[in-house]
């Protein structure tokens, strides 16, 4: 059992937690937290991370540190390039930063990457060769475990399928109209309901989310949604729909065993999930579609430090096998 720092970092929370923890089984003993836009520039933010890691690591012998952020990232060089939920993060050294401060390795991985780990390791996907994890949040990318080892590609940019045009028009995700982030994401499913609303309001029509403005949320969109909105069934419907043709075109490349979705896919798994199998028994392979489970997350809320703790883990497992 090693002790290992986890520290993730988000576009509206950053987290630091300390946790012990093997191949089998992680505990988190302790953590804190702090919302991002109140440190404007990256270094304030590394310095906060720092600062709020002192308060927990105690007299913990910390074996290294564990760094889970949005991608695009390079997980070799441990550097930040310049995601979109982080504006300013260009070309940040998290991994060096970390290294310097404390003088233990720090690993860094993007949070599809760092969520795929996490959940094979002590989630839905234990006991698989071959796994997906798809992040459904503010943005949406996939983390790949195949043979059962994290496979990140070249530049650690294995998996961006957010960044799939699926539609020559639509919401804008990753600085692409129409793109699988635009359809089956939090931003991109707000850009959805307005424009939506926006049809209404033109034609002189009114709606229950109208009053709502600047303080929508996908959560009062769901919620109509669940109690038989129109409005919102299609929405729902055209980000059901979306989700399956990405995972469709996943599984026909891959072939995994399990797919799991996590943040709104989790929370709203009723009403998507039906949506997604009907498109993928409809164009994945038989053979394929028949053995591959999609499934939501099992680590739930917890699963940003989860992530970021099993990144330190399993890295050092693989350091230590090289």
């Amino acid at each position: 059992m090693k002790i290992v720092l986890g520290i993730n970092i988000g576009g509206t929370t950053c987290s630091v937690s300390v946790g012990k923890g093997g191949e089998d089984s992680l505990e988190i003993l302790d953590r804190q937290s702090f919302c991002t836009s109140d440190y404007p520039l990256p270094a304030q933010v590394l310095e906060k991370l720092a600062a709020e890691a002192e308060k927990i690591r105690g007299e913990y012998n910390l074996s290294a540190v564990g760094i889970s952020c949005g991608g695009p990232l390079n997980s070799k060089t441990g550097v930040i390039l310049s995601p979109p939920n982080l504006p300013g993060w260009i070309n940040v050294a998290v991994c060096d930063f970390f290294e310097k401060r404390w003088g233990i390795p720090a690993f860094l991985q993007n949070d599809a990457n760092a969520g795929a780990v996490a959940e094979w390791m002590y989630g839905a996907g234990r006991g698989t060769n071959n796994f997906i994890f798809i992040t459904f949040g503010t943005g949406f990318g996939a983390g790949l475990i195949l043979d059962s080892k994290l496979y990140a590609g070249n530049q650690g940019m294995a998996g961006e399928l957010g960044h799939w045009r699926i539609s020559p028009f639509g919401p804008t995700g990753y600085g692409k109209s129409g793109s699988l982030e635009g359809f089956c994401s939090g931003n991109g499913i707000l850009q959805q309901t307005k424009q939506k609303l926006l049809e209404l309001r033109q034609l002189g029509l009114t709606h229950p989310l109208m009053g709502k403005s600047e303080a929508l949320t996908t959560k009062d969109m769901f919620d109509l949604a669940s109690k038989g909105d129109e409005l919102c069934l299609e929405i729902v419907s055209t980000v059901g729909e979306m989700l399956g043709r990405g995972l469709a075109m996943l599984i026909d490349l891959l072939n995994p065993e399990v797919i799991v979705a996590g943040s709104i896919f989790t929370r709203r798994y009723d009403l998507l999930h039906p949506l997604a199998i009907r498109i993928i028994e409809k164009e994945v392979l038989s053979v394929s579609a028949q053995h591959c489970r999609i499934l939501p997350s099992k680590l739930g809320e917890e699963i940003g430090d989860i992530s970021a703790l099993a990144t330190a883990l399993y890295s050092l497992n693989q350091k230590g096998t090289e």
